[in-house]
């Protein structure tokens, strides 16, 4: 069994260990020395992100070929017409690669989150929705780009579930620890196994276990 360590990123934080001129790092959240994340999620994006000392398992989680379902509840600017929604559903061409179909509904109202600092900004004359949106992809930035691309800008984003992991009652800046096993992993009907890293640890600067082991102390959600 390995541990997986499931973070509520909060809002402005990069997703690097390292210092970071501009930002808070994940250091100031995740005080454990020798985890890494498995995936990325951007800076001004907030929600679920995996970290795990296990390289097998943080390659199984990132690896692309594996294509676990990643889950974002996305607010956007303007009221969703179906025709959009179904550009979404069939793939977008956003110019360097067009974007695999994905799964995607309506919200009928606004999911229950905790307030974002800072807030949104808003157009009281522009009215806002939320979407589900369900990619098995991670390119950089590409929720926030497929919905621009389809005329729906994305005023706030959050992952919700990475696979079988959920984000549930984490609040920002919380970690759930729990054990995970990789023959219980989802296996892709299409997708090949791939080999394992080379060392058996994810791919981090050293640095990175350094500066995580002389963290602040943090919030653990109770299980």
């Amino acid at each position: 069994m390995s541990e997986l360590i499931l973070l509520n990123k909060p809002y402005g934080v990069i997703c690097q260990f390292s210092d970071h001129p501009l930002h808070p790092t994940l250091k100031s959240c995740v005080p454990i020395a020798g985890v890494y994340p498995a995936g990325r999620l951007d800076t001004d994006s907030e929600g679920l992100l995996l970290l795990t000392g296990d390289g097998e398992l943080q390659h199984r989680i990132a690896d692309p070929r594996w294509k676990q379902p990643k889950t974002y509840w996305v607010q956007v600017e303007g009221r969703p017409r179906e025709e959009q929604l179904q550009a979404l559903r069939d793939g977008v061409d956003l110019g360097d690669f067009i974007t695999q179909p994905a799964e995607v509904r309506l919200l009928p109202e606004a999911p229950a989150l905790w307030e974002r600092k800072p807030p949104v900004r808003f157009r009281k004359t522009v009215p806002d929705a939320w979407l589900e949106i369900i990619i098995s992809e991670g390119k950089n930035r590409q929720v926030r780009r497929m919905t621009a691309k389809v005329g729906l800008p994305t005023l706030r984003l959050v992952r919700v579930a990475i696979g079988p992991w959920r984000l549930d009652d984490l609040q920002p800046g919380m970690l759930r620890s729990i054990e995970v096993s990789l023959a219980d992993l989802p296996r892709p009907r299409h997708a090949k196994p791939a080999a394992p890293a080379a060392a058996g640890k994810p791919r981090e600067p050293a640095a990175a276990k350094a500066a995580a082991s002389a963290a602040p102390r943090f919030r653990f959600a109770k299980k």
